[in-house]
């Protein structure tokens, strides 16, 4: 795959999400209810969450599950 074909990840998408929703890591970590390290993990891939807070992180960003890991480019 070449570079402008790359597929959209969870922790692209959630660091995507993030930055336009203009909130801070330590912020969005407090609004779910995880450590600011565990945030930063899922951001640069190292950990996915579990279903709880994946729900609650396409909650908070009033998004699909599909959405906010890469499986679908629909918000709904």
């Amino acid at each position: 795959m070449g570079s402008g074909d790359e597929i959209m990840t969870f922790s692209i998408r959630l660091k995507q999400l993030r930055k336009e929703y203009k909130i801070t890591q330590p912020q969005l970590a407090q609004a779910v209810n995880i450590t600011d390290r565990t945030l930063r993990n899922y951001e640069s891939g190292t950990m996915e969450p579990n279903l709880s807070v994946l729900t609650a992180l396409a909650d908070y960003f009033q998004c699909s599950v599909d959405y906010i890991t890469g499986r679908s480019d629909s918000r709904e």
